[in-house]
């Protein structure tokens, strides 16, 4: 409760500074007020929702005020970040003012009304990519292709195509059209193997129930692969009795292989061809910082030969940083997703990427290497929570194998 106390009172702290700018615009006691109440409904809503299940339910309603609430935060912190810039320009001449004894400069200068609204020109950009992110970057699906040499890939699996998808959060969806568009495209790729990196669902497998039949339209030569992530297991939720919990885990289970999805619980399979061999490894979720660690690396590769050519699915790229590529055992590729990209942030392909997400995770989008092994880090097929994607889009990406030496 102490908590959420002072985050109110840090959020009503930021939008008194913010009405700085807004007071130019703002005429009048009920004007003010207004400014004010705005934010207390927002606020409230969150909390209200929140607190009587929207966790659980991302209804409308709750999606309206995360949306509300995010429009609020960042277009606010733009405008104080302007208008603290000037308030340093205005204590700094204000000092020169006294230290030099003029009279006509005064104490602190007071605020330049052109200042106040380049801060809400600039708050409208953010404002207008949100939007642009909830009405149209949520679907904006987009195919990333990549090609990875090894000098040890079998020869046989030169060329091999892999599509990954990884965090569908089924449910959020709310629009069957984009649904089987992505679904197209992904079939599209003509790949042969489809890999899923966890959280098919929010919170519970019933959410997967509605878009079982479309899911199951995907098709790949030498099949479908599965794992586990942290929303998977229903952790998030409370449940009647502990039985419910285990009960819709063991379903969701169950809707996987139905949809000729083979689910890899600290396990392996091999792909043969020609004679030759990979491995597919896939853990349950193991991730840092108080996120659940039921992947058994060891377990699963119990039984593989060293010089296998494996490829991990591991939801969380925690578990490479922390545990994979370090291991004594040589994992070529790892395939994980788990952070969205936070569904925000800056991409200019092949320049710039950018998201506050890399405060949080060394290895957050894209490929990365260390020692010859590689992660792909995808930035999710679905969302959660914000209902809308800005910057950073909904991604499939598929990846060939080369055999170093040959000819792509």
């Amino acid at each position: 409760m102490l908590r959420l106390i002072f985050f109110i009172a840090f959020i009503i702290a930021l939008d008194i500074y913010a009405y700085q700018a807004f007071r130019f615009l703002v005429k009048g006691r009920w004007g003010t007020i207004l400014y004010f109440l705005i934010t207390l409904f927002i606020i409230g809503g969150m909390i209200y929702q929140f607190s009587t299940g929207g966790r659980r339910n991302m209804s409308t309603l709750t999606q309206f005020f995360i949306v509300s609430f995010v429009i609020l935060i960042v277009c606010k912190l733009v405008i104080i970040a302007t208008m603290f810039g000037e308030d340093i320009f205005r204590l700094i001449k204000g000092g020169l003012n006294k230290l030099t004894g003029n009279t006509q400069g005064g104490a602190i200068p007071s605020r330049r009304k052109f200042v106040s609204q380049i801060a809400l020109g600039l708050a409208a950009i953010p404002f207008a990519s949100i939007l642009y992110g909830v009405i149209k970057g949520r679907y904006n699906f987009k195919v990333l292709k990549y090609t990875l040499s090894f000098d040890d890939l079998p020869e046989a699996f030169d060329g091999y195509k892999i599509t990954q998808i990884s965090d569908v959060h089924s449910g959020s969806f709310d629009n069957a059209e984009k649904l089987d568009y992505a679904i197209d495209l992904i079939n599209e790729q003509a790949s042969d193997a489809i890999l899923f990196t966890g959280d098919m669902v929010n919170n519970e497998a019933a959410e997967m129930e509605p878009w079982k039949d479309t899911f199951a339209r995907l098709k790949a030569r030498d099949g479908k692969f599965s794992v586990l992530g942290n929303h998977d297991y229903g952790d998030y939720i409370d449940w009647p009795t502990p039985e419910a919990k285990i009960a819709n885990l063991d379903r969701l289970k169950e809707i996987q292989k139905e949809m000729e999805f083979k689910l890899l619980l600290n396990e392996h399979h091999y792909i043969e061809k020609d004679g030759q061999r990979l491995a597919i490894v896939g853990v349950e979720n193991w991730g840092e910082g108080g996120f659940k660690k039921a992947g058994d690396l060891n377990k699963a590769i119990s039984g593989l030969a060293q010089d296998d050519f494996k490829i991990l699915m591991s939801h969380d790229p925690s578990h490479w940083e922390y545990e994979v590529k370090d291991h004594p055992e040589h994992f070529h590729l790892t395939l994980s997703g788990h952070t969205h990209g936070m569904q925000f942030g800056i991409e200019i392909p092949g320049w710039f990427k950018w998201s506050p997400v890399k405060w949080r995770y060394k290895y957050w989008a894209g490929i990365y290497e260390d020692a010859k092994q590689y992660i792909n880090v995808n930035r999710g097929f679905g969302y959660l929570a914000f209902p809308g994607r800005v910057g950073i889009w909904p991604e499939i990406t598929v990846i060939e194998l080369k055999k170093s030496g040959k000819n792509a």
